[in-house]
């Protein structure tokens, strides 16, 4: 048993060393554009045939309640604008 732990290791260590990256890390799914895209319906709130008003509401929404001087942060907000602009972008194609 110790001997495959070994060989895992080793075998592990050659991949990072080799690669630039651990294997594990291969096994997960790369992030896509469809993805991001839901993500960002869900960060906003609105369903899949949103229009551009209502993502706009949607967008003053979330920017109104995570607001740093609401107690929010900068980082929520902009993550709040690349959701909106996504979103948007996705509508004129």
């Amino acid at each position: 048993m110790l001997k495959l732990f070994v060989i895992a290791a080793v075998i592990s260590l050659g991949c990072r060393w080799m690669l630039g990256d651990w294997p594990w890390a291969y096994l997960q799914a790369k992030p896509t554009r469809g993805r991001a895209v839901l993500d960002a319906r869900k960060l906003l709130g609105v369903r899949h045939g949103a229009s551009r008003g209502e993502i706009v509401d949607a967008h003053r929404r979330r920017v109104a309640a995570v607001h740093p001087d609401r107690g929010g942060t900068n980082d929520q907000v902009h993550e709040a604008n690349a959701a909106r602009d996504l979103l948007l972008d996705d509508l004129s194609e």
